[in-house]
């Protein structure tokens, strides 16, 4: 008998986690943070509704946290077994979780000096660098469509998904002792006017789909007038003498910014001097994607030759300045116009970008862009829904700076591309579930698969069971 229990991104976008069962063998697909969740004091029982140690085996479809964050915590708790990703997405692993270890000991500082005062004991993190560690000792790398055996009974192949660097489409192949299935996740499908990656691999048959649904209400702005919009932005900021705040999620919206940005200067269209990456993370992962390139699509034969030139990100943007050290981030807060900043966290959940927001939220002059996909309950999504006071780090702010959306820029696919990607499962269709979208999305989409193909789409809850 072969299970599946979906115990994560059910209906809402972060948290990744599904748990499959092939007779006495148990495979975990994802083992992802939910965004903003993470509490220093929340016991490690509460994430994982499964014995580590009974696990077989791990995949991730790609490296972003709310898919792979709860991976040092599985091995904490237990967990020896491999973790199979594609050989970008380990590079990237190494950056992102042990980030994801150095915030979390930050909190647990935090908290403890709390607790201290209050009489109360101390905690440990979720995880340490140590546990990011022996992670990586578990990892093994796979190439993009090559089929491996993970289990007795059970093969993976990774497809390109066009999301991020190594973002994968998931095939798996579970045998029981009766039958053999072949399961298919999309993993998080990138956006086909991504100007780096290449285009999302076509997959046509399968048994049963996991199909993403972050935008499944709605396709982004064509990537023109998007790009366009994002000079008039740059524009207006100059005019107004002031600066561009753009949080951004270190992998994947980072880089396109960076090649934005830099084909502006190439077209002589960027009047701002100084472009500051503020994120150690993000020039991490920068480097990740200059090992990479092989990955990158040909659309652009200047940009391939400059970002291949030895020098890299910054031959394609000279403006371009990595700000590493606290003291320069603090710094970018003297600046008073002409500059552009890029700062982690994408949601502003944490990071940088909560303190040049503390210093520039209520400046009318100031110009905050977001690019990606704000989550319920982040300060992110607060802003973007016109609050016009919001509270972080202790403090109450009035929001007076200018606020723009761009969901051109996001690397996810949008509606049209989720059902044109789905729609190549024929004639045979397989079994559809949505995941990885906030519930009014998902009905949007699967009313769209209903009028469309006459494909009823699933829509699994928390914690549900089905047989495969």
């Amino acid at each position: 008998m072969i299970k599946l229990h979906f115990l994560g991104a059910i209906q809402q976008v972060t948290g990744s986690c599904y748990l499959l069962e092939i007779d006495e063998r148990k495979l975990l697909l994802e083992c992802g943070m939910i965004q903003g969740e993470i509490k220093p004091n929340k016991p490690v029982e509460k994430f994982f509704h499964f014995d580590p140690r009974a696990l077989d085996a791990v995949v991730l479809s790609h490296a972003h946290i709310d898919h792979s964050g709860l991976l040092p915590a599985l091995v904490r708790e237990g967990y020896t077994g491999p973790v199979f990703v594609t050989l970008p997405t380990f590079d990237l692993l190494g950056v992102m979780l042990k980030d994801a270890a150095f915030l979390q000991q930050k909190d647990v500082e935090w908290e403890n000096k709390k607790r201290l005062r209050a009489g109360k004991a101390p905690i440990d993190p979720l995880y340490d660098i140590n546990d990011v560690e022996q992670v990586l000792k578990q990892v093994v790398p796979v190439d993009y469509g090559e089929r491996s055996r993970l289990l007795k009974g059970v093969d993976v192949c990774f497809h390109d998904a066009g999301h991020i660097i190594g973002s994968s489409i998931v095939e798996l192949w579970m045998s029981d002792k009766q039958q053999t299935r072949k399961l298919v996740f999309s993993g998080d499908l990138g956006n086909k006017c991504s100007p780096l990656l290449r285009d999302p691999h076509l997959i046509e048959e399968a048994d049963v789909l996991l199909l993403e649904s972050t935008y499944g209400d709605r396709d982004h702005r064509p990537a023109a007038g998007t790009i366009e919009e994002f000079k008039q932005v740059l524009d207006a900021a100059m005019e107004d003498q002031g600066n561009v705040f753009i949080p951004s999620f270190a992998v994947g919206r980072t880089q396109d910014l960076i090649y934005h940005l830099g084909q502006f200067y190439h077209d002589g269209k960027l009047q701002q001097q100084k472009v500051y990456l503020d994120s150690p993370m993000a020039a991490s992962v920068n480097d990740v994607y200059l090992r990479h390139t092989e990955l990158y699509n040909d659309d652009n034969p200047a940009f391939n030759k400059s970002i291949n030139s030895g020098v890299g990100w910054q031959k394609w943007l000279p403006s371009l300045t990595y700000t590493r050290s606290t003291e320069e981030s603090m710094a970018l807060n003297t600046i008073s116009s002409g500059a552009i900043i890029i700062a982690g966290s994408g949601m502003c959940t944490g990071g940088r970008i909560r303190h040049h927001l503390k210093h520039n939220l209520w400046h009318r002059r100031s110009h905050i862009v977001f690019v990606g996909f704000q989550a319920r309950g982040t300060l992110g999504r607060a802003l973007v829904d016109g609050a016009q006071r919001v509270n972080f780090m202790g403090m109450e702010f009035m929001v007076n700076a200018q606020i723009h959306t761009l969901g051109g820029f996001s690397a996810h696919a949008g509606q049209s591309q989720l059902v044109e990607w789905a729609d190549h499962f024929k004639p045979k269709r397989p079994r559809l579930y949505l995941v990885h979208g906030e519930l009014d999305k998902m009905l949007c989409l699967q009313k769209r698969l209903m009028e469309d193909h006459q494909w009823y789409a699933n829509i699994p809850s928390q914690g549900e069971v089905i047989e495969l």
